[in-house]
């Protein structure tokens, strides 16, 4: 008989039952297979070993309690079994870090994903993020739509993409149709922050697309993933931006991040002290021709005095959207922007518009990777933190940590730099 892996022990008759030869009389002991090892819970050294048995080795970034990154975030070991069904295994290629993931592991987001034992630890955890590009590596039997190759993005928020390997059912994930000129970072950074931008100047504003070039958004946090979408999206479309950015360091670091979002496409950029300022209003003239051309969205991520001059620069009927508070003030509405001009006042939040609108959520992503295939979406600055097999958690740790931390150079980023 051959068992390539189970050995054949044979059993005495106080082991159990005995069997008959077919042709003769004198019974022959019963035979059981015994296997010779189980999947691996174990890892020897920096070296990620793959199990003959299929079972691949994972690491992730779990919490089992609130509070700070650095405090409640550590590094889990465990296995993933071969995938069956309509199962797929995967591969992390990058990982954005956003400040609504730190929300999140601070208890302070509304979404919260749930803590489980899933994935072998003693305590119930979740894993960190909520963005990020994988590759299939791995594919049930049942799969239909997804092979090995494949790259997707996460359909719905929650679903913890802060580790090197993931087994998900192949309706939790979105597949990039077409990945050619496309790179993990681009893929990765897709789902959270073009899409706000871009559901926000569609869905609440309606546009006279035969005055292109007439009418104006004005936005702060100009220079975040939102803000450089909005950008972009809005010179693609043909609308014109103000864009409030905070004084960086020196005036020369100020001036070189103006240039740099004049070259993605903003009409004009100011400061959070120009905004404020009693000229600013006639700043908005000069650039609006006295008015004529009204600003019809402005989109809010600060809050506080910042969002209440924003809001003052609207023409009648518009709207002001907020999705975000980075100065933990509340928004001030001035009863006379509600009265004469009939202002609306709107809140987003692209977690909860992509888990009710999964679809649009899709078509969405693609136009946005449409546009970054042909050149019209450049990239977002980013700090990578490179994640290979043996980097030790405390510097996984550290880079969570700073994402709200404030003036970086770029989003953090982690990328993964293991095997399968």
């Amino acid at each position: 008989m051959s068992t390539p892996v189970c050995s054949v022990r044979s059993l005495s008759r106080s082991h159990g039952p005995l069997i008959w030869k077919a042709y003769g009389a004198a019974p022959v002991p019963a035979v059981t297979r015994q296997c010779i090892g189980t999947p691996p819970r174990s890892w020897t050294g920096s070296k990620r070993y793959i199990s003959v048995y299929g079972y691949t080795q994972s690491k992730a970034l779990v919490y089992s309690r609130y509070g700070e990154p650095k405090d409640v975030l550590r590094l889990h070991k465990h296995s993933i079994s071969p995938p069956h069904g309509s199962q797929v295994t995967l591969r992390l290629l990058a990982a954005p870090l956003n400040p609504a993931d730190v929300n999140q592991i601070q208890g302070v987001y509304p979404s919260k994903p749930p803590f489980q034992t899933t994935l072998g630890t003693q305590d119930p955890c979740a894993v960190g993020g909520n963005e990020g590009a994988f590759e299939v590596i791995a594919t049930g039997s049942n799969v239909k739509n997804l092979s090995k190759g494949d790259w997707v993005v996460m359909k719905q928020t929650g679903q913890g993409t802060w580790r090197t390997h993931a087994q998900m059912d192949e309706s939790q994930l979105i597949k990039i149709e077409n990945k050619d000129g496309l790179s993990p970072l681009q893929i990765s950074t897709v789902s959270v922050n073009p899409v706000t931008a871009y559901r926000m100047i569609k869905d609440f504003c309606e546009w006279d697309w035969m005055r292109s070039g007439e009418e104006w958004l004005i936005q702060n946090g100009a220079n975040s993933g939102v803000g450089r979408a909005a950008i972009q999206l809005a010179r693609e479309w043909g609308i014109k931006t103000i864009n409030v950015i905070r004084e960086r360091k020196t005036p020369e670091d100020t001036e070189v991040l103006k240039a740099e979002l004049h070259e993605l496409g903003a009409t004009a950029v100011v400061t959070e002290a120009e905004l404020l300022s009693g000229d600013f209003k006639n700043v908005v003239s000069g650039l609006t021709r006295n008015g004529r051309e009204p600003i019809r969205l402005a989109l809010n991520c600060v809050g506080g005095r910042n969002a209440t001059a924003l809001a003052k620069t609207l023409a009648p009927g518009s709207h002001l959207v907020t999705y975000g508070a980075m100065s933990k003030q509340p928004v001030s509405l001035p009863s006379g922007l509600l009265i004469f001009k009939n202002l609306v006042f709107d809140g987003f939040w692209v977690s909860k518009w992509g888990d009710k609108h999964p679809q649009l959520k899709e078509n969405t992503i693609n136009d946005v990777l449409q546009l970054t295939r042909a050149g019209k979406f450049k990239d977002i600055p980013v700090e990578e933190i490179k994640w290979a097999w043996d980097t030790d958690g405390a510097a996984l740790t550290s880079g969570v940590q700073e994402t709200l931390s404030g003036y970086r150079s770029g989003k953090g980023l982690l990328k993964y730099e293991g095997g399968d």
